[in-house]
């Protein structure tokens, strides 16, 4: 669209100073004619373009000629560049776009570049990157979505959506919708989400003003209180996936973790992550459990 390629070209003007209008008819892939008639364009826009045509000419801006960035703090400036930058490390369409035209006005104000963000994790491949084009292009358009999902006790189920939002929490994207099939608002964390689609089919729901991400385990689980000792060398790991409030030191040197839990295939999962270096002190059910989990390990090896 012109007024797409008219605002691009502005911003390669100020990046580049002085170009040429076959570079701009390259970069564009248009004619040096509808360079010329954009430049035309932008000068009765009041765009102050000066064109000289010639041996050693170009197009520029008039000199001194400046974007006012008066109205953004060098702080928000950054605040705006960051934010990009963690967009375009989701693969957020046109990230990369606003990104190259938010650092040619804030160009001053974004140096040094000390951040960058990656949400993947070491090791991982390009394509495992978490691409959310497809469920943004839905949630705009109030578009229903179906996909196959996989709980946390690996359990598989087809689920349709409305989606309402996209939710980035602690380490992991989630969207947020109304599940047609539990016939209530449900949060799906997006790496268990596999072969999504997008459906024609639309709908008017917003998400309630009041709704809390937070769910109400307590209501819908059987939750207990874990009493975990943890071994010192560990230690690196506690203050990275529990709060302070809930990490005590014993006087041997070892640690105390109180938490609340469900006990089902994920908690002892991820407490045997830890391998000996837990112990569960109580409830004793508990400690049950996750020794018949740890001798069923034990006959692979037997």
């Amino acid at each position: 669209m012109q007024i797409e390629r008219l605002v691009q070209m502005i911003f390669y003007i100020i990046n580049h100073e002085h170009v040429t209008a076959k570079e701009l008819a390259d970069y564009f892939t248009v004619s040096t004619r509808t360079i010329y008639r954009d430049v035309n364009t932008l000068t009765l826009a009041g765009i102050p373009i000066l064109s000289i045509k010639g041996t050693g000419g170009g197009i520029s801006l008039i000199e001194g000629y400046t974007i006012d960035k008066s109205l953004l703090s060098k702080e928000e400036q950054q605040n705006i560049y960051h934010g990009l930058q963690i967009l375009q490390a989701t693969k957020y369409p046109n990230a990369e776009m606003a990104l190259s035209k938010i650092g040619t006005i804030f160009r001053n104000a974004l140096e040094p570049k000390w951040l960058e963000v990656d949400f993947t994790y070491w090791g991982s491949e390009e394509k495992e990157k978490v691409k959310i084009s497809e469920l943004q292009y839905a949630i705009i358009n109030k578009q229903i979505i179906s996909f196959h999902y996989f709980n946390s006790e690996l359990q598989k189920s087809k689920r349709t959506i409305e989606p309402l939002r996209l939710l980035f929490k602690s380490h992991a994207w989630y969207i947020v919708g109304y599940c047609q099939n539990k016939q209530e608002i449900r949060v799906f964390r997006i790496s268990r989400m596999k072969q999504v689609q997008v459906i024609p089919e639309f709908f008017e729901r917003e998400l309630p003003q009041d709704y809390s991400y937070t769910p109400t385990c307590k209501q819908e689980y059987d939750i207990s209180v874990l009493k975990l000792r943890f071994d010192s060398e560990i230690a690196h790991r506690l203050y990275d996936e529990f709060q302070e409030n809930q990490v005590s030191v014993c006087e041997d040197g070892s640690y105390l973790v109180t938490i609340e839990y469900e006990l089902n295939n994920w908690t002892f999962h991820y407490l045997l992550s830890f391998g000996k270096y837990v112990e569960i002190i109580e409830p004793e059910i508990a400690r049950i459990m996750l020794k018949e989990r740890a001798l069923e390990i034990v006959k692979l090896y037997d």
